[in-house]
């Protein structure tokens, strides 16, 4: 029977496509691996350098150190080699990697010697491997030199084989992202015949070396370990292409490791460990630290160690996870069950039996319950530890809480005094009882527990005979002491944890009615200012700290909503601004430019930022977990609060421009006739003077002259209207207010409209005592112009046209009434919109802005313009005017 094809897996496919996708975003990265300084990395390097060089890439020197070895100094000419950033530290000049001057240059390819260097203080980066990083990130290849002893998961490794620790490590996650490793080879012997020739360190440096560290059992080991590493790697990457290729093969089930964190120090080891494990099995690993509500009350000292160890863990490549839980072991082995985990890693740290005894054993309880998941145990090689890390009990009550607890138990005794006789002393027990119960409740652990402790004392003092002494004649009250104080400490623990849980659970549905209610409010917050308040004034509240906004504006960073007396200086704007550009957290309590006094978090939408929080403490406290997993949270929300802003913004902008775009094309479409036809026929009577001026009678040449003249006076009426309108639109127009007579406004506007009106019978009525109205008398006649004018090419020739002027609540009021086609009910208001005319069959120009400006006008002069249909047909267009004006 024939095999079925095998497919490939899909979702190894898809991670590919993603790596290839991130691949061509980023430069690649090559490394020279070795196990030792002096075996040739950086003269390796310098070759295959120049070997680019020769196939035309661009490349240049970042940072090379020869060590003054005549070889190495060679391999450096006929390449370019940057100018190195000077930094100064403690009057001592010290030469780094200038990475500005890398991106100014842009080379296709550079070289960066000794990937694990700490930078000077002062730094961008604390570490060199950060500085590639960020070259990488910018699309420009890197080959760098590194020694096997400077990886992170073999740091107690490396320290127990050769007695030495490291200090500056790698993280294993950057190793794995590089394209290429090549690893340089020397024999130990020859490495040692090198060490003492003094082509590695010089002669005293050399002798130091070959006693501490260059010896050869210490070199054998290390140079087994980078050829492991390498072998790994190799592994990985065929594994990776059997799958993406569907290669049958022998295929293991999945692997998924959990390291469990405490607050021990030996939970660093555990994570160095658990990464060597992973890279192994190839299997995907938790970090997980189980906080209980007493562990809540952890040290300083192991506070510090959780969260070190989970931020190694992170940058390890772990997927690092908080959980809560009231029984450490058995929330270790419910998470690993739920999350497919089948080995778990976990410490034992050496201390006496009887404490193993006593205080029980995680160890022992995680391999009882783990069942059919492993567990691997790692031992701390350096014993129990002189002051074990436990939960610190400290004082949750003030003192006057414990003052209520003593005068709670004498009340009692007190209420006891009078019974006592009268009924057997056993029973006053429950009293005792009772008042610890309410110091538990309401004041607390501490309290209650001493309440306990009183009430026996007092019980047997007051109410045991002999009374007022602590002797007991009869033994059944040792029974009922011993019920007392064992019934009381455990009333208390129960009630002082379910105070803890409330306590808890109070805090944990705060934390989720803040990120609720700030979510609402953003939701619902009307433009991009409101939403950055609200956003500073949560964040300020939540976590007691300065706090600002900056978003992208003119080329950079500004500033757009702060906390009240938060200032920016340059430094730190640099470091905000560095940190929107590489969309990564940067500044305080980080690993980028953490000399910076404040944490700069991009606010991240879809892969890209709109902007950047920053935070800044009053005092020297540092986030924990907890709080920047909260603060990311807030981030999260705000990011998407300002971009549903901006799009809000940009929504408006592209409806102003779409309805700018109608008005162009309604001005254009408007116009165009108008100011064609004038042109046209001005064009067509000056041809004809100038072509036939000898052959035309004066008749015709006046007729001519004519024309030309009314076209022009048409043309400059209609230019006249357009700067009306921009003048009106604008707010440029000024008024002269002086006492005008109506009477003169209408003799004068229908003078000035002369033959246009000439075929029209034109009646005006305004009364002999009119008042005088206080008006910008060229303006207003412009406006009575202008209605007679649309009077008239609505009507029919020889139709009347009345003008009338009466009062109305201290208002002059003036109607143009005409007996035209009228308009329709649906267009009485939009008439006096601009470019806009009736849409009829009768074939009318103009350019729909005469009764648009006649409003403007009106409007100036705190006056109201409209139009009425008139009964019997025709049209009512009213002014009104106040008579007194408008301060």
């Amino acid at each position: 029977m024939a095999s079925q094809p095998v497919r490939p897996d899909p979702d190894e496919l898809l991670k590919q496509i993603q790596a290839e996708e991130r691949a061509r975003k980023r430069g690649t990265l090559k490394i020279f691996l070795g196990y030792a300084a002096g075996v040739g990395k950086t003269y390796a390097m310098l070759e295959a350098a120049h070997q680019r060089k020769a196939q035309g890439i661009d490349v240049v020197v970042g940072y090379v150190e020869t060590h003054k070895r005549i070889e190495t100094e060679a391999k450096l000419e006929g390449l370019d080699v940057l100018p190195r950033k000077q930094v100064e530290y403690h009057n001592v000049v010290l030469p780094e990697l200038d990475v500005d001057a890398v991106f100014k240059r842009r080379p296709q390819l550079v070289l960066v010697d000794e990937f694990a260097h700490t930078n000077a203080p002062g730094s961008r980066h604390p570490k060199r491997y950060q500085d590639v990083e960020e070259i990488l990130g910018a699309g420009i290849d890197v080959y760098t030199t590194f020694n096997i002893q400077h990886l992170e998961s073999l740091n107690d490794v490396v320290a127990q084989v050769t007695g030495v620790i490291v200090h500056e490590t790698v993280p294993d996650s950057l190793i794995d992202q590089a394209s290429e490793i090549e690893v340089i080879d020397l024999p130990p012997d020859e490495l040692l015949s090198r060490l003492k020739e003094g082509k590695v360190y010089i002669p005293e440096q050399a002798a130091r070396a070959i006693q501490k560290f260059f010896r050869k059992g210490n070199l054998t080991a290390l140079r087994e370990m980078a050829f492991r590493r390498a072998a790994e790697r190799v592994d990985n990457q065929m594994r990776d292409y059997m799958e993406i290729s569907a290669i049958p093969g022998p295929w293991p089930a999945t692997e998924r490791l959990m390291i469990c964190i405490s607050g021990h120090p030996i939970s660093e080891r555990l994570v160095r460990a658990g990464r060597r494990l992973a890279d192994e099995l190839k299997a995907e690993w938790f970090a997980v630290h189980v906080q209980t509500l007493d562990r809540r009350r952890f040290s300083a000292v192991g506070a510090e160690n959780i969260a070190r160890s989970l931020r190694l863990a992170e940058d390890l490549g772990a997927m690092v996870r908080q959980v809560e839980g009231q029984n450490v072991p058995a929330t270790l082995v419910d998470f690993a069950r739920k999350n497919n985990v089948t080995k778990i890693v976990t410490g034992k740290p050496l201390r006496s039996r009887w404490k193993e005894i006593v205080s029980g054993s995680l160890t022992n309880d995680l391999i009882r319950l783990s069942g059919h998941i492993d567990v691997y145990i790692v031992s701390d090689p350096s014993g129990p530890l002189p002051a074990p890390i436990t939960p610190v009990l400290r004082p949750t009550s003030s003192w006057p809480r414990y003052v209520l607890s003593i005068l709670l138990v004498a009340l009692i005794t007190f209420i006891s005094l009078p019974i006592y006789g009268n009924i057997h002393s056993t029973n006053l027990v429950m009293l005792y009882l009772a008042g610890v119960v309410i110091s538990a409740l309401y004041l607390g652990r501490g309290p209650s527990m001493l309440a306990s402790i009183l009430s026996v004392l007092a019980f047997d003092y007051f109410l045991v005979e002999p009374r007022y002494t602590f002797a007991v004649t009869d033994t059944e009250y040792v029974i009922t002491f011993l019920g007392l104080f064992i019934v009381s400490i455990a009333i208390s623990s129960l009630a002082g944890r379910v105070r803890e849980q409330v306590e808890a659970i109070r805090a944990q549905e705060q934390q989720s009615s803040t990120l609720y209610a700030l979510s609402r409010e953003l939701t619902v917050s009307p433009d991009l200012d409101t939403v950055l308040a609200k956003v500073i004034e949560q964040i300020s509240q939540t976590f007691n700290r300065h706090a600002v906004i900056l978003l992208p504006q003119g080329g950079g960073l500004a500033v757009r909503a702060a906390t009240t007396g938060f200032i920016l200086d340059p430094d730190e704007q640099a470091v905000a601004t560095w940190a929107y550009e590489k969309n990564r957290v940067a500044g305080r309590g980080t690993d980028t430019l953490p000399a910076a006094k404040i944490r700069y978090q991009p606010l991240n939408v879809a892969g890209r930022a709109v902007g950047v929080l920053g935070v800044r403490p009053d005092e020297a406290r540092y986030l924990n977990l907890t709080q920047r997993e909260l603060l990311d949270a807030y981030a999260s929300l705000a990011a998407l609060a300002i971009e549903r802003a901006q799009l809000a913004e940009q929504a408006r902008q592209a409806e102003i421009a779409s309805a700018t775009e109608k008005l162009q094309t309604a001005l254009l479409n408007s116009i165009s006739h108008d100011l064609r036809t004038p042109l046209v026929s001005i064009t067509g009577a000056l041809t004809s003077l100038d072509e036939q001026a000898e052959s035309l009678n004066d008749e015709y040449r006046r007729s001519l002259v004519g024309t030309a003249r009314e076209e022009a006076d048409r043309l400059n009426r209609l230019v006249g209207n357009l700067l009306s309108m921009t003048r009106i639109e604008s707010g440029a127009i000024s008024l002269h207010l002086e006492p005008g007579d109506m009477q003169d406004v209408i003799g004068t506007a229908l003078e000035q409209l002369g033959k246009r009106i000439e075929d029209h019978e034109v009646k005006v009525n305004v009364p002999m005592d009119f008042p005088l109205v206080p008006m910008d008398f060229s303006l207003i006649v412009q406006v009575v112009v202008n209605l007679l004018e649309n009077a008239v090419k609505y009507s029919t020739k020889g139709s009347l046209i009345e003008v009338s002027a009466s009062l109305l609540d201290q208002k002059a009021r003036l109607e143009i009434m005409d007996r035209g086609v009228g308009i329709p009910p649906e267009d009485l208001t939009r008439v006096f919109d601009k470019f806009y005319r009736v849409q009829r069959p009768e074939s009318v120009s103009g350019t729909g802005l005469g009764l648009s400006i006649s409003k403007g006008i009106v409007e100036a002069h705190h006056g109201l313009i409209y139009a009425n249909a008139r009964d019997g047909g025709g049209t009512v267009i009213t002014v009104e005017l106040p008579l007194q004006s408008a301060a």
